[in-house]
């Protein structure tokens, strides 16, 4: 467990080893149970308090469990979300407005904590990943990281017709605004230190504001290495999908894809729901793919694990996808990976380990995925030797411990620093224990 002092110390004093540094992670709705977010920031809260004094700001989802038995090593501060907001979960999934509440009462505590004398070296808001969320810890004196953020990519033209999902998915195009002029949000931006993009597309959407410092890391990674598969060699090629099936996930284009490879022995696992599975439904059977295209619905964690050990090919055609955990997933378990040359799978595939396809019209972006399919069925060494290369990149770039490694070298790079954070400027991106509170 670490050790922590109640002495309050001035931030000119710097700490002068990082086990005594101290950490204040604002990480919104704690929950190693949950999935999506929830359990992306249970991993920060968890793998950070581990190795640094943390002090954790969060939020509850009703219904949910406490993050602070989950955090034995952190000093948590956690609100309950407001009664009536989580009964809608996909608007509060999108929307978060439980943020606005949990906003105010973390730049509350804030202020009463160094009012009290409390200080710390550093701060980091890693959650959530949209770039539409101000941040409490702007405006204090206290240097942060912020992210990795991403997402407000829209969609490339001529795939807006034919979406099925509700009306408050819409919202998300006034992100861009809200970055031009939002001088709450834009304030968020140019008082972190360093903020961290998700991929390379975060520099176009955030090219407007001043930031100081921006650099490139995935939104999440694997936790641990699936157990090692020996490579299939069945006569049938099995293809995998897997996510929501909303119209931006590109589900009807695997579909009409497999529709072109016909004179393959092939099929097409899709495992996920949502509000596009009756379009894909009414799509396979009109081009007469029963057998050859199967719904399994949405699926536990170990079930979803089994399709990836039983799978050839992972193909993942989404096109405004802002970072993409399922293809890290995918790659974990040696799969050669098809997916968009765009947003946060383009990033996290090279040409070693998946085909990367352009998006210029659905009709292209369909043949282009036949072509590319084709290639991989016809080529069990290209299968091999890109599923290899995809766990090997996975082992470099895609684990916690090494992204934890990474954060760690920022903070001590901005503890560095003698005079603070320096003036905002635009730079180019790079590619890429405590006291347990009770609840508030």
């Amino acid at each position: 467990m670490n050790r922590r002092t109640d002495q309050a110390r001035d931030r000119s004093v710097r700490p002068t080893d990082l086990h005594d540094l101290r950490l204040l992670l604002v990480a919104p709705t704690i929950d190693s149970s949950d999935v999506g977010e929830s359990w992306v920031a249970y991993q920060w809260a968890a793998h950070l308090s581990e190795r640094f004094d943390t002090t954790v700001l969060t939020y509850r989802k009703r219904g949910r469990p406490s993050a602070v038995a989950q955090l034995p090593h952190a000093r948590v501060v956690e609100w309950m979300e407001p009664r009536g907001l989580g009964r809608a979960e996909r608007l509060n999934s999108l929307a978060k407005p439980a943020y606005v509440p949990f906003h105010w009462h973390a730049r509350r505590w804030i202020r009463d904590a160094l009012a009290r004398g409390e200080r710390f070296d550093v701060a980091h808001q890693p959650l959530p990943v949209a770039m539409r969320y101000p941040s409490p810890l702007a405006g204090f004196d206290i240097p942060f990281i912020l992210g990795p953020v991403g997402g407000s990519l829209g969609s490339p033209s001529g795939f807006e017709d034919g979406d099925t999902a509700p009306w408050y998915v819409g919202l998300r195009r006034i992100d861009p605004w809200r970055l031009r002029h939002d001088w709450l949000l834009r304030r968020t931006y140019t008082d972190a230190s360093i903020v961290l993009g998700i991929a390379p597309y975060v520099a176009d959407a955030l090219s407007d504001v001043p930031v100081r410092d921006l650099r490139m890391m995935p939104e999440t990674a694997l936790d641990v290495l699936p157990e090692w598969r020996p490579v299939r060699h069945g006569p049938t090629i099995h293809l995998l999908f897997v996510g929501r099936l909303v119209r931006t996930k590109g589900a009807r284009e695997a579909i009409r894809a497999m529709a072109l490879l016909r004179e393959h022995d092939v099929v097409l696992d899709v495992v996920g729901d949502g509000f596009d599975r009756g379009e894909c439904e009414r799509l396979a059977a009109e081009l007469d793919l029963k057998g050859r295209v199967r719904f399994h619905g949405a699926r536990t964690r170990a079930e979803v694990e089994q399709f990836y050990r039983a799978a050839d090919v992972f193909v993942f055609p989404s096109f405004r996808e802002p970072g993409g955990n399922v293809v890290f997933e995918a790659m974990g378990h040696h799969l050669p990976v098809v997916t968009c040359d765009r947003g946060g799978p383009g990033a996290a595939v090279d040409d070693t380990c998946g085909i990367r396809v352009p998006v210029h019209s659905p009709d292209q972006l369909v043949r282009d995925l036949a072509e590319a399919l084709t290639s991989l069925i016809l080529d069990p060494a290209l299968r091999t030797s890109m599923g290899t290369a995809a766990r090997s990149r996975v082992e470099r770039v895609g684990l916690w411990t090494g992204k934890v490694d990474a954060i760690c070298d920022l903070y001590a790079s901005i503890c560095r620093e003698p005079d603070g954070p320096g003036r905002p400027t635009t730079l180019q991106p790079q590619r890429p224990t405590g006291v347990r509170s009770s609840s508030q």
